[in-house]
């Protein structure tokens, strides 16, 4: 698989799971968990049962699949047989992997617990189960479902909790699912990583797709993600950015499973250059090679901004993270600023014509940093890409008259 060293979430949590520990595993993305939890769960259960002795619960179609695909992966010459089941897909042919045998079963709750009702899943030989992005599950109200699942399980069997982030609240829910877990945390739950380069860009809300289409254009941006609040707005962006010339595809909850695939798979294979997401799939996506992140609108919890802009710099790699802000953003910027704990630096485009009012953010506001984070050395980032430009400490309220430069139609949208 290309591995010569373990990561340290890999190092740290597979002897604990080889000793058949319970482990409570926070790391950020890109870090290695799925391998963290699959290579061991591999080395702990048999091959060639009939039912599944692994389950390896996630909250969206998107992870399952990635799981999966790891899983499959490892197992390729140690006879396990990996199996996946989610929703929006037909029923039968998973229900009939199920009674060709399974010994690793990737899962969403939904479509898990509609073949445990019918009777073709049984849960009752499961030595190791995986909650991935536990956190998440509790945030989308899965909760009661997963404690639906553990209900049909043995009650002797071995936990593994692992997330990005694994806040109390979780911790509290899953507390009394635990024995005496071991906890194994490679990095402060919530902080973006430190290759991202982080800028705003302020712009007033009907502009923003103007915006968007210009950055994406004058800089030659090849694999881009954005991510919108809206369903309905991430499919307003892709119809723009296509009728601008730049190929998009939105993936979001509101599409298909084969449509999100074959999203997902195009933008994989660079057939498109931008991907438009919400927040539901934000943990679902794992490309290689993704260079920016753009926040079309800024989250209404703190923490999806972490994990939107997770999806580049992964793996070591460096990577740049923009948020278009618009003067009702306000609220949202000081909580996403106070929970990383830093200034997100202000940036400008230079030669876009900005026709709209906008409020540039105090260059002086505070945030629970060190004054070294608040004050980022003027002139440290590119001027030559997206968000590598000065920080501007001052900016004119308004701008520019003039149409602007890409063309491209308004982003207004519902909310």
């Amino acid at each position: 698989m290309g591995y010569d060293a373990p990561t340290p979430i890999q190092a740290k949590a597979i002897p604990s799971i080889i000793e058949g520990r319970d482990v409570v595993g926070c790391a950020q993305t890109g870090t290695g968990k799925t391998a963290a939890f699959v290579l061991p769960t591999l080395q702990r259960v048999k091959a060639g049962g009939r039912k599944p002795t692994a389950l390896i619960v996630t909250p969206t179609r998107e992870l399952a699949l990635q799981i999966e695909g790891v899983a499959k992966q490892a197992s390729r010459f140690t006879q396990h047989r990996v199996a996946v089941v989610y929703g929006g897909v037909g029923y039968g042919p998973q229900a009939q992997a199920l009674r060709r045998g399974v010994d690793v079963l990737v899962a969403t709750p939904g479509r898990l617990l509609d073949l445990c009702n019918q009777r073709d899943c049984d849960l009752s030989h499961v030595e190791v189960l995986v909650l991935d992005e536990a956190d998440r599950m509790l945030d989308m109200g899965f909760w009661p479902d997963v404690k639906r699942i553990m209900n049909l399980l043995p009650e002797q069997r071995q936990n593994l909790l692992f997330s990005a982030t694994m806040s109390p609240e979780v911790m509290r829910v899953a507390g009394d699912t635990l024995h005496q877990p071991v906890t194994v945390d490679v990095a402060p739950p919530s902080k973006p990583i430190e290759a991202i380069e982080q800028s705003i860009y302020p712009v007033g809300g009907q502009q923003k797709m103007d915006l968007l289409v210009s950055l994406i254009r004058d800089h030659g941006l090849q694999r881009v993600l954005v991510f919108t609040r809206t369903k309905h707005r991430a499919d307003r962006v892709a119809r723009v950015l296509d009728r601008s010339g730049i190929s998009g595809a939105a993936i979001h909850g509101n599409r298909s499973q084969s449509q999100r695939q074959q999203a997902l798979d195009g933008f994989k294979r660079g057939r498109h250059r931008v991907l438009v997401a919400t927040d539901i799939v934000a943990r679902g996506i794992d490309v290689d090679g993704i260079s920016h992140v753009i926040n079309f609108d800024l989250p209404n919890v703190p923490e999806d901004y972490v994990h939107r802009i997770g999806r580049t710099a992964r793996a070591g790699k460096s990577g740049i993270a923009i948020s278009l802000y618009a003067p009702e953003e306000k609220e949202q910027l000081r909580d996403i600023e106070k929970k990383i704990g830093s200034i997100i630096d202000t940036a400008d485009h230079d030669g876009f014509a900005y026709t709209e009012a906008r409020q540039v953010p105090d260059p002086d506001r505070s945030a629970t940093a060190s004054p070294k984070q608040q004050r980022p050395t003027p002139g440290s980032g590119r001027k030559d890409r997206p968000g590598g430009g000065a920080r501007r400490r001052r900016m004119n309220g308004g701008g520019s008259s003039g149409a602007g430069k890409s063309g491209g139609s308004s982003g207004g949208g519902s909310k």
